[in-house]
């Protein structure tokens, strides 16, 4: 119950954070019909431009829509797996908002509220998204909501842009930056050439897979060739720290990723022991069996998540540090509700949220495919610290819980100075961690809805 309200929460921070819809991975590996291409690959890319974008996405200045509209603009419309839960907000936009509408408040009501059922482009990663259009012209509103509709109202297609927005809507991913992920080019004999990318490269008999369309100046979306750029496996971040953790020497690397990652798996790693020690301390006081293969189970995903951000650590150079761990007794159950506040409920639920920042942003293709399982796992770990704290308050005096939440109180100013220090380039745009004015925002969310 904890992690899904954990779920739909991240969402809500992460709206506001979103740097670009348009890399979410696909819901599934393509499989192989006859379209020209292999495994061994790439489309070639001479002639082709990058894709145009504004904002968080695709461009729309160069749409050359009849009647023009005042105002255009690409939207998303978010839901969880297993959810009625629903999100709708901005990619890009073009234009002024209702601005020829003789009744301005009126059409900016419509226009707030115009949210589909469902749209093109579908893709799912730790949430599900689809994508819409949606103008305003006069004091008319209306939705474009699937490939169809969005082809009658470009008409003709005559620019590169036009040519790029129907081929994501056709369930392409662009991308903004690299040019074998998102680029077009004009064909000779009329239309254009799109690239872009389905799929996503995590798990077993998964694929990242380049995709090359061919669309016409009527719109048809046809493809012309397929190329597998990544292939996935089953080796698919931040954890609690166990107490008695000593001191690691100094990682070595000069390399800010190869640093980074290497701390994480440090601290992956030190979460198997935490994991394994929270079992027994719950076993000695009595918490149901759930709980207990909870963390068991947990301990276990900390396991797989060491080998990934070592082998990204390694990657970059840096050489993770083994764990030590002093051996220490079992706890009274006030020093494990202490521990369990600060470093699950706090620390832990704010880096299951940082993990979901990273499968969203990184542009490093390893890292944010790898960051996809984590953050789940991570999410998961976070929603069972606070079915622990809710199993552990009753059992407290009101002085022993007055304690918790002062714990926790220090625990995320604490939290609030960590995240202030400036953080390499890197860090940000191939790792995928938020800026300190972003990641001081995913605080006051959180602040404000669990720590409050």
């Amino acid at each position: 119950m904890h992690a899904l309200r954990l779920r739909h929460l991240f969402s809500r921070a992460l709206r506001a954070s979103l740097a670009t819809p348009l890399v979410l991975a696909g819901c599934g590996s393509t499989p192989d019909d006859g379209v020209d291409g292999g495994t061994d690959g790439r489309a070639d890319l001479t002639g082709y431009s990058q894709i145009a974008c504004s904002g968080n996405g695709l461009a729309l200045d160069a749409l050359t829509i009849s009647p023009a509209p005042d105002f255009v603009q690409l939207r998303y419309l978010y839901t969880y797996f297993g959810s009625d839960e629903r999100d709708s907000g901005p990619v890009s936009s073009q234009g002024q908002p209702c601005a020829t509408a003789t009744d301005a408040a009126a059409c900016q009501g419509a226009l707030e509220n115009a949210v589909p059922s469902a749209g093109f482009h579908h893709t799912c990663t730790e949430l599900c998204a689809d994508f819409f259009l949606v103008t305003t012209r006069g004091d008319e509103v209306k939705t474009y909501a699937t490939p169809e509709s969005l082809k009658s109202l470009l008409g003709t297609v005559d620019t590169a842009q036009e040519a790029v927005l129907l081929a994501f809507a056709a369930g392409n991913t662009m991308s903004c930056s690299q040019l074998e992920r998102g680029a077009v080019k004009q064909d000779p004999n009329g239309g254009f050439n799109v690239i872009g990318t389905q799929g996503y490269a995590c798990g077993k008999n998964t694929a990242l897979t380049q995709h090359v369309v061919r669309v016409s100046t009527s719109g048809e979306v046809r493809e012309v060739e397929r190329h597998v750029l990544e292939k996935g496996s089953d080796a698919c971040a931040i954890g609690r720290r166990p107490v008695g953790l000593q001191d690691a020497a100094a990682c070595e690397s000069t390399d800010a990723l190869g640093h980074y990652f290497a701390e994480a798996a440090h601290l992956e790693a030190a979460s198997v022991h935490a994991f394994l020690r929270l079992r027994e301390e719950l076993a000695l006081h009595g918490a149901d069996a759930g709980l207990q293969d909870a963390a068991r189970r947990s301990a276990m995903d900390e396991v797989l998540h060491t080998d990934v951000t070592g082998r990204i650590a390694r990657r970059f150079g840096a050489t993770p540090q083994r764990p030590v761990v002093a051996p220490l007794p079992l706890r009274p159950l006030l020093d494990v509700a202490l521990d369990n506040a600060v470093e699950g409920c706090v620390r832990e639920t704010y880096g299951a949220l940082v993990a979901h920042h990273q499968a969203l942003h990184a542009q490093d293709a390893e890292v944010r495919e790898a960051m996809v399982r984590i953050a789940e796992d991570e999410t998961r770990h976070a929603g069972l610290s606070w079915d622990i704290d809710q199993w552990a308050r009753p059992r407290l005096s009101p002085q022993e819980r007055d304690a918790l939440r002062e714990a926790q109180r220090q625990a995320v100013a604490t939290l609030r100075a960590e995240v202030l220090v400036a953080l390499d380039p890197g860090l940000v745009t191939a790792a995928g961690l938020p800026a300190p004015e972003v990641a001081l925002g995913l605080l006051d969310t959180l602040e404000q809805e669990l720590w409050a």
